[in-house]
């Protein structure tokens, strides 16, 4: 697994580093042979309250992430882990579909028999509400004003300059996000 790792307000060492790739290998064995290809970027920001770290694994198209807090950078790191290893065990059958089948199945399966730790796995997505909106075009910074007017930690939109729909969001900082589609 190719791995970049980024300090920010911290410094991210070489023992950061060794035990960065120890912990990653749990999730490339889970994500089965040809994981090598997978890429991984761990940020680390140093907060008032701690250290947050943030791990996000891209392995064929299929995106992993994970964002965790902890007043150590290495309880931070094993928090994230945790969280991805989770994500892919609630997830196994839409990843076997994507992946390998045969053996993430007999390594899932084997690693995760003996674990309290069952997750059941989501077969139906039951959607409690549908709702129409109106989308006039509008620009961002007018896409944010209504998303805080309404409460919602995201906003979506048409935007006035690319005739394109987009998304704003709240980030846990504060600050906003926007995200844009590309078509492939």
């Amino acid at each position: 697994m190719r791995m970049t790792i980024v300090g920010r307000k911290c410094a991210a060492g070489p023992a950061f580093q060794e035990r960065a790739e120890k912990k990653l290998a749990k999730v490339q064995r889970l994500l089965g042979p040809g994981a090598e290809e997978a890429d991984a970027k761990i940020t680390a920001t140093a907060q008032k309250t701690g250290i947050v770290v943030e791990v996000t694994v891209k392995y064929q198209g299929m995106v992993l992430r994970a964002e965790e807090g902890a007043q150590q950078i290495n309880d931070a790191l094993d928090r994230c882990v945790d969280v991805l290893v989770r994500q892919l065990r609630k997830n196994k059958t839409r990843v076997e579909k994507r992946l390998y089948a045969a053996q993430l199945s007999d390594f899932v399966d084997t690693a995760f028999d003996a674990g309290d730790n069952e997750v059941e796995e989501e077969t139906e997505f039951a959607i409690a509400r549908s709702k129409r909106v109106p989308c006039k075009p509008i620009d961002v910074e007018e896409a944010i004003l209504q998303m805080n007017l309404v409460g919602h930690q995201f906003y979506l939109f048409l935007d006035a300059e690319t005739n394109d729909y987009n998304l704003v969001y709240r980030r846990r900082g504060g600050d906003y996000g926007l995200l844009v589609p590309e078509r492939e």
